[in-house]
């Protein structure tokens, strides 16, 4: 699990690498309780920024896996509440502390982990934060009920009892749903035209699609803007050849998968968001592979991938 205790003072060089350990972890967490694994890492990095942030002024951190995952949980909560003040419903689990006889045997515990391991990322959204957050620290992250109560500071019956009525919800949406035909993508001709280029190292012709306010973030590398600098971003790519994009779409969002020689499964996806038939923003996420461990992708040139973690 890598170090617990970190100490002080620390730059963000160290404290990055010292985080890095727990990323995918991280990642899993954020991207059920948003729902989306570009949303996930969007969390993830807005995590890691408060961390950071607020790291100076703390007397000391114990725990940082435990901070960090509170932290990640306080800024979806953040971000439910939002939504919920927009939509007008509340934000409250109502029978959160329900009765613990009600809580299922302990055989069952398996059966749950493969459940929740399996389960869209969409369908996590259909439960209130406390639940959403037990069921994937239990889970699909199989950390303790301690654990979890601690990290969420609250105590273990309400743990078991929001874990139960999660699963509960999962089970009853899962029912109730309609089975999902998995068909291929249909993409932009923005982005069929960008990935045809890519594919044949035309790296002119790509520049020239470039607006001149275009932003490039790969994703746990300093970001660039303007044309100048994100030209020589296809430099890079320009110096190895065992890889192809196929488009197609991950969360509903457009994006280039990006496949090794001789595999059958994406390495990692880049997504790039035109407008007026230019490219206003690229996100290359290559450093962060694990986003798609877990993804669905549909694609335009094979068939549908349903990728799931081991």
């Amino acid at each position: 699990m890598g170090a617990q205790e970190l100490t002080k003072p620390v730059d963000h060089a160290s404290f990055l690498h010292f985080v890095a350990d727990i990323r995918p972890e991280l990642h899993r967490y954020c991207a059920r309780m948003t729902g989306s694994v570009i949303d996930g890492e969007d969390l993830l990095q807005d995590t890691l920024l408060k961390a950071f942030a607020t790291l100076p002024q703390l007397a000391e951190v114990a725990n940082v896996r435990a901070w960090v995952f509170r932290l990640a949980h306080n800024q979806a909560v953040d971000c439910w509440r939002s939504y919920e003040q927009r939509s007008r419903t509340s934000l409250d689990a109502p029978g959160d502390l329900a009765d613990a006889s009600d809580f299922g045997a302990a055989a069952d515990e398996v059966l749950c982990r493969e459940q929740a391991l399996n389960e869209a990322l969409s369908c996590f959204l259909e439960l209130p934060p406390l639940q959403r957050s037990c069921v994937i620290l239990k889970d699909v992250l199989d950390h303790s009920l301690d654990e979890i109560a601690g990290w969420l500071a609250t105590t273990v019956p309400a743990v078991q009892a929001a874990l139960h009525r999660a699963r509960r919800g999962l089970v009853e949406r899962r029912l109730g749903a309609p089975r999902a035909e998995l068909e291929s993508a249909v993409v932009s001709a923005e982005l069929s035209r960008y990935a045809a280029l890519f594919n044949a190292h035309d790296w002119d012709a790509l520049r020239n699609l470039l607006r001149d306010d275009v932003q490039l973030d790969v994703v746990a590398r300093p970001s660039k803007r303007g044309r100048r600098d994100v030209a020589s971003y296809f430099g890079n790519y320009a110096k190895i050849s065992d890889w192809q994009v196929v488009p197609g779409l991950l969360d509903n969002r457009e994006v280039l998968a990006v496949f090794r020689a001789g595999s059958a499964r994406p390495a990692y996806v880049i997504e790039v968001v035109f407008e007026s038939g230019r490219a206003r923003s690229i996100r290359d996420f290559h450093h962060v592979p694990y986003v798609i461990s877990d993804a669905r992708i549909a694609l335009t040139a094979e068939p549908l991938l349903v990728l799931n973690a081991p």
